[in-house]
C-alpha cells in the first residue's frame, strides 16, 4: 500500500478516503470485522457497543443524502458515539465561508471523526490533508465525493457479494448505467479488481462511459443482452442527473428500453444471479419493479450491511488511533 493521506507509515488507515491503494488483505479484514456487528448473517444486533463512547462524530454532508447519512448516524450511535449532524444549508459555508474555514471551526468543537460527503471530487482528500497538518487526532471518512469515490458503498457491496457468492475469484460481474458520473462504479471496480474478480463488465451507452474506462481493466458492452450473458452479479446504477451538465440521452423512457434491467434481461444472466443497487432506485428508468422486488434482489440487504460495514470501519479507525496514541503507529 503506497503512501496517501489515508494511510500511516505502516500502511494502516488514518482515514478512509478511497478503495484505491488498499490491499486485498485489508479489504477482507474490514469485511470480516463487519461480521462482529451482525447476527445470523443478515440482522444488525440490537446491542450497543461502547467502542466510541465519549467520542464525537460529525456528519458533514455538503450534498443531500438519505441512506448514507442515516446509516452512518445509526452506525456511530450503535458504537455509542455522540453524533453531530451539520446542516450545511444553514451553515456559514452557505454564506461564503471557505471549506477549510468551516472544517477549522468544527475542529475547534473537539471533533474526533468527520464523515464527509461533498459534490466536488477530491474535496474529502483536501480535508484529510488539512486535518493531518493541523489536528492529526481527527479521522476522516469519505461518504462520497463528486464522481470520484464512495469507499464504504464499495465495501458493503463487496460484503453483499461475498455473502451470497462466497468466492470472488470465479465471478462475472456487470455494472450497468451511468458509469461516467458514478463514484460507486469507480469504487466497485477498484474493489472487485483488488479482490481478484476475473471478469468485470460495464454496460452503458457511449455517452455515459468515461473515455479511459478500459484502463481500469473492465470490458465494455453497449448491448445489454450481450453484457449480461452468464454474469453472476449485476450492479445497477441510477442516472446521476445532478452531475450531468448537458443532455446525454434522448429520454428516460428510451434509456429504460435499451438499458433497463427487466425480467427478460435477467434471463441472460447465470442461474442464481443477484442484483445490487446503491440507491436511490428509479423504478422504470434503470430497473423494473419486478426485478427490484424479486428473489434475485439483495438491495435491502445492502442497506443493512451498510450499517455493519460503517461500524466496522469506524471501529478499525478507532483502533488505529488508539495504537498510534500508545506509540505503536
Amino acid at each position: 500500500m503506497s503512501y496517501s493521506p489515508q494511510t500511516n507509515k505502516n500502511g494502516r488507515l488514518n482515514h478512509l478516503l478511497t478503495i484505491e491503494g488498499l490491499t486485498r488483505k485489508y479489504i477482507i479484514e474490514i469485511l470480516d470485522h463487519a461480521n462482529r456487528f451482525l447476527s445470523f448473517g443478515d440482522t444488525i444486533l440490537l446491542k450497543n457497543f461502547p467502542i466510541l463512547k465519549g467520542r464525537c462524530v460529525f456528519n458533514i454532508f455538503f450534498e443531500n443524502s438519505t441512506r448514507t447519512s442515516s446509516t452512518f448516524e445509526i452506525a456511530a450511535r450503535r458504537l455509542s458515539a455522540d453524533v453531530m449532524k451539520l446542516n450545511i444549508t444553514g451553515s456559514s459555508s452557505s454564506k461564503g465561508e471557505s471549506l477549510l474555514d468551516t472544517i477549522d471551526n468544527l475542529i475547534a468543537m473537539q471533533a474526533d471523526m468527520f464523515v464527509v460527503r461533498h459534490s466536488c471530487s477530491g474535496a474529502v482528500n483536501l480535508i484529510a490533508e488539512h486535518v493531518n497538518r493541523v489536528s492529526p487526532n481527527i479521522q476522516v471518512l469519505n461518504a462520497g465525493d463528486g464522481c470520484h469515490s464512495h469507499p464504504t458503498q464499495a465495501l458493503l457491496d463487496m460484503y453483499t457479494i461475498r455473502l451470497f457468492k462466497k468466492n470472488f475469484r470465479n465471478l462475472r460481474v456487470a455494472i450497468i448505467g451511468d458509469i461516467s458520473h458514478s463514484r460507486v462504479a469507480r469504487s466497485d471496480i477498484w474493489a472487485l479488481s483488488i479482490l481478484g474478480v476475473p471478469e468485470i463488465r460495464v454496460i452503458a451507452p457511449m455517452t455515459l462511459l468515461p473515455v479511459d474506462i478500459e484502463e481500469m481493466g473492465v470490458t465494455v458492452y453497449s448491448d445489454l443482452s450481450n453484457g449480461l450473458k452468464d454474469v453472476d452479479v449485476v450492479i445497477v446504477l441510477r442516472l446521476q442527473n445532478e452531475r450531468i451538465s448537458s443532455p446525454v440521452l434522448p429520454s428516460a423512457q428510451e434509456y429504460f428500453k435499451f438499458y433497463g434491467l427487466t425480467e427478460e434481461a435477467m434471463g441472460n444472466c447465470s442461474e442464481n444471479a443477484i442484483v445490487l443497487h446503491p440507491g436511490p432506485m428509479n423504478r422504470g428508468v434503470e430497473i423494473d419493479s419486478k426485478v427490484a422486488d424479486s428473489a434475485s434482489s439483495v438491495i435491502l440487504k445492502q442497506v443493512t450491511f451498510g450499517i455493519a460495514i460503517r461500524m466496522a470501519v469506524m471501529d478499525i479507525l478507532h483502533q488505529e488511533k488508539s495504537e498510534k496514541d500508545n506509540g505503536y503507529g
